[in-house]
């Protein structure tokens, strides 16, 4: 059960990642997903664990994480296209 929850809650932060940022994550809820756990990881790797813990992610550098990967991914994306 630990792991659904993982899931639900790495789609939900990359979700409020794309929302903050304005953006798309390519690939849809699995793009969430994916966008929610490095996003975690980063952001506890820069930040440290601090704030709530839901599912395994420290909420706020998770989050904060996330919003950084997806503005990295949409400047990579975007370099791709010209």
């Amino acid at each position: 059960m630990g792991f659904i929850w993982s899931l639900i809650v790495g789609g939900i932060l990359g979700a409020l990642a794309g929302s903050f940022m304005g953006k798309d994550i390519p690939g849809g809820i699995i793009g969430n997903i994916i966008a929610g756990f490095i996003g975690s990881w980063l952001g506890t790797t820069l930040f440290g664990a601090w704030g709530p813990e839901i599912g395994g992610f420290y909420i706020v550098p998770a989050l904060v994480g996330a919003v950084i990967l997806i503005f990295i991914v949409s400047f990579a994306m975007r370099s791709m296209k010209k």
